[in-house]
């Protein structure tokens, strides 16, 4: 049942708040934000929750969310989020803190055999048969004022969370996989996630893997000057050059402004921006040989190795029944694949994954246990 919400619009109330939650220890969190039409996502709501309480704060009329950000880093309190990453991303660019003590609970579903990638109203619904409204989906969360229906919206979004958190906090400790959860939360809070490097923008170039090492020197210097650009503009790095222009600009490589503006999906590059890219593609061209970057290319496949991944896969298959876990959470094909051809650089090796399916792909591999078909099902002997 919906109770009242809290609007926080000033410091003192939002430091009250904080306190609250560092005495209970446990924080619900969602944000809602905008970013179609800018490089970095503007913040419009932060949602809060503890027990018997909800919050929404304004960061766009409060001067100061340091006790927010202060909280935020406070490792004795579990922050409790439902597909964390694009929040934390706007947490980082706007409080200059990364969360810790983290509890995602979309990932902690797909560890206790729900789907991939479950909706928050979904995983209310199979928790607590609760239907959440979703009428204020498409709401601008910069406009001002929020009426009580936008704000009674928001508030849902972290409203149930504490309570499921517990639920599933005790089911993971159940099935001896909260450490599992834990280690595959890890990665989402490496700084290094949110740096936004342009010197290594290249390596999120799409369609890159056919270019030459030559091609990608010139990949690197452009992708570099896009993103300084769209960084200083605020704007999506897309509205300054598609990743296809990118990539028939490395192949072209044109010499002048006139060559440039001949390839289709620059039409709306200004003269000044094109001098740039023709600069940024002689830098391409002056690097040294031996400093060209590498292609970041994944393992290389065969028939053979092909058909042993196919083995793999079935056994993968089977594991994922048994565990009851999606088979996508555990590996994919690619990382079977890798697997085979260098076991150090495959997920599968390590943490989790290792314990629940690396001893068993190296009995398939080595040719200690064998897969059988039983009463139309698959099964080990």
């Amino acid at each position: 049942m919906r109770g009242e919400v809290l609007y926080i619009s000033d410091s003192e109330n939002l430091a009250r708040f904080c306190e609250l939650a560092r005495q209970q220890k446990l924080l619900a969190v969602d944000t809602e934000f905008l970013r179609e039409k800018t490089y970095y996502p503007k913040l419009c709501l932060i949602q809060l929750a503890v027990d018997d309480e909800v919050a929404i704060v304004d960061p766009l009329v409060i001067d100061s969310l340091e006790p927010l950000a202060a909280l935020f880093a406070d490792e004795d309190i579990t922050k409790v989020f439902h597909a964390c990453t694009q929040d934390l991303e706007v947490i980082e660019h706007e409080l200059g803190v990364v969360p810790v003590g983290i509890f995602d609970t979309q990932v902690a579903a797909a560890f206790l055999g729900k789907r991939m990638q479950m909706g928050y109203g979904a995983l209310v619904y199979a928790y607590l048969t609760i239907d959440l409204e979703k009428s204020q989906s498409l709401t601008d969360w910069s406009k001002r004022p929020l009426d009580d229906d936008q704000l009674a919206y928001a508030a849902d979004d972290v409203r149930y969370l504490c309570q499921i958190y517990r639920m599933m906090h005790d089911e993971l400790v159940k099935l001896g996989r909260l450490s599992w959860l834990y280690s595959e939360e890890q990665p989402m809070l490496d700084p290094a996630r949110f740096a936004h490097i342009p010197e290594q923008a290249y390596l999120s170039l799409r369609r890159s893997g056919s270019l030459t090492r030559r091609q990608l020197a010139i990949a690197r210097e452009l992708c570099a000057w896009r993103e300084r650009t769209a960084q200083k503009r605020n704007i999506p790095r897309k509205w300054v050059a598609s990743d296809e222009v990118i990539v028939e600009l490395c192949r072209a490589i044109p010499k002048n402004i006139e060559k440039l503006k001949r390839i289709r999906g620059t039409e709306h590059i200004s003269r000044r921006d094109a001098h740039d890219m023709v600069y940024a593609i002689g830098l391409g061209l002056g690097s040294p040989q031996d400093q060209y970057p590498r292609a970041q290319k994944a393992a290389h496949s065969t028939p053979d190795l092909e058909s042993v991944v196919d083995l793999m896969y079935a056994l993968l298959r089977l594991i994922s029944e048994e565990s009851g876990l999606a088979s996508q959470l555990i590996a994919n094909r690619q990382d079977l694949l890798e697997y085979v051809v260098d076991k150090s650089r495959s997920r599968i090796n390590h943490g989790w994954r290792k314990e629940l399916v690396g001893s068993k792909l190296d009995l398939l591999l080595e040719g200690h246990t064998a897969l059988t078909v039983k009463d139309g099902k698959v099964e080990l002997f």
